[in-house]
């Protein structure tokens, strides 16, 4: 059963990364974006975004869980 929600977890983070848009366009592509350029994350990538970093924290307890259960 945690083998099975280590999975579940892993696959919606891992969609939840390649929905993140970071740079588009061949300058993003070749490496062309400005240093120092923030922009900030506002509505569907602003909860995209928290739910990666929620998910990820998720997978983590549920790991250590599995250790410190035995289960392998």
């Amino acid at each position: 059963m945690i083998a099975l929600i280590q999975i579940v977890l892993s696959i919606a983070i891992i969609v939840l990364i390649l929905l993140q848009e970071r740079s588009s366009g061949m300058s993003g592509l070749l490496g062309g974006e400005g240093i120092g350029f923030y922009q900030a994350r506002r509505g569907a990538e602003k909860i995209i975004f928290y739910t990666t970093i929620v998910l990820v924290v998720a997978l983590a307890i549920v790991a250590v869980y599995g250790l410190s259960a035995g289960i392998h």
